[in-house]
């Protein structure tokens, strides 16, 4: 049996890869390290925290150069600030298709230098070549990172919280299926349905979600925050997560077990766009566990919960509480044990074959 598309499982990174992590960190800054669930690492350098992010380069030359290569820098930049920390570094090793042009390069740059620009971040290193067996949309790896003060990691959700969603479920799967198959889009819904799916793409992003809600005022209170070690003023948010494969139900179960909570979820309050739904009917895909880039799941003192989402819709970012943190183990959707779906059928979906016919 051929593994699967996507992700090694929780299994498979605990057997192998947690045993061996060369060095080891005794002496060296580490204060969180490789965990399933943590998408980031976090070093404590000179009485700072640096936020170290590492995933690959991700063009879909489908959404055309600009578009791709703001969604591949900020797919980076989402889980830094994820992580409560501002994204200010990258370093990005492209291992380009032998049939790129000079002409498609400097396109593919410039629109990379476009979106680290608008987000404030500085390309500190890398290394570019063609290689034979490299092709789209994986064209290489980078690493992005942050500076910062204080921090949170999806392991500090605590009983009590209210647990708010951004945006809603299968942003990244409907905007990129939207854009591969759009032919088979405007066969099935029009023109003007296919341009509305198309729109969701400049969603798929978290940066200025998680900053967002990072940003409010937790109190005084020393509870708040880790890292927040002598801030007055810790952020109300105790953990994020943004909601990529597996989508919000693969977060939730992440959530929960890094955190070693349990989760009271009601279905009903996560939000699904009008154009999610009629594409994951289309591509015969579930929109709760499908890839969403562009979905933050936050938990946070219930008593900020209103604050968090008011502050949220001021940037004209869409938000609801979908349930609370609990004493205990496991994610229950309206009542009703979740397991962590492990397979996200949108690489499956990729291959256009779980398109209904007209």
């Amino acid at each position: 049996m051929l593994p699967k598309m996507g992700k090694i499982s929780p299994d498979v990174f605990e057997r192998v890869i947690k045993p061996r992590l060369g060095a080891g960190f005794e002496g060296k800054g580490v204060v969180v390290g490789p965990q399933n669930g943590v998408d980031c690492a976090v070093l404590r350098i000179g009485g700072k925290f640096v936020v170290v992010e590492t995933d690959p380069f991700y063009v879909a030359k489908e959404l055309g150069f600009e578009l791709a290569t703001w969604f591949a820098v900020n797919i980076l930049a989402s889980d830094v600030a994820s992580m409560g920390a501002k994204p200010d570094y990258l370093c990005v090793d492209l291992n380009l298709p032998l049939e790129m042009t000079d002409a498609e390069f400097e396109e593919m740059w410039a629109g990379v230098h476009k979106a680290c620009k608008e987000l404030g971040i500085s390309v500190v290193s890398g290394h570019t070549a063609r290689y034979p067996g490299c092709t789209y949309p994986m064209v290489g790896g980078a690493v992005m990172m942050g500076v910062c003060d204080k921090y949170v990691t999806p392991a500090g959700a605590k009983p009590g919280d209210a647990l708010i969603l951004t945006k809603g479920a299968a942003i990244e799967a409907s905007a990129l299926l939207s854009h591969f198959f759009r032919p088979a889009v405007v066969e099935h819904f029009g023109e003007e349905f296919a341009k509305k799916a198309n729109k969701i793409a400049r969603e798929m992003s978290v940066v200025e979600d998680a900053l967002t809600a990072f940003g409010v005022d937790g109190g005084k209170s020393m509870h708040g925050a880790k890292g927040a070690e002598g801030n007055v003023g810790v952020s109300a948010v105790h953990a994020m997560h943004d909601a990529t494969e597996c989508g919000v139900y693969g977060a939730l179960c992440e959530m929960s077990e890094v955190s070693k909570v349990g989760m009271k979820v009601r279905k009903k309050d996560i939000i699904v766009k009008p154009e999610v739904e009629k594409m994951c009917w289309l591509f015969q895909i579930d929109p709760y566990v499908s890839i969403s880039e562009g979905t933050l799941l936050i938990s946070a003192a219930k008593e900020s919960a209103d604050g968090i989402i008011s502050a949220l819709e001021r940037k004209h970012i869409a938000a609801s509480v979908i349930g609370e943190v609990v004493m205990g183990a496991g994610v229950e959707v309206d009542g009703k044990p979740l397991a962590h779906p492990r397979e996200d059928p949108f690489w499956n979906a990729c291959g256009g074959k779980t398109i209904r016919k007209k």
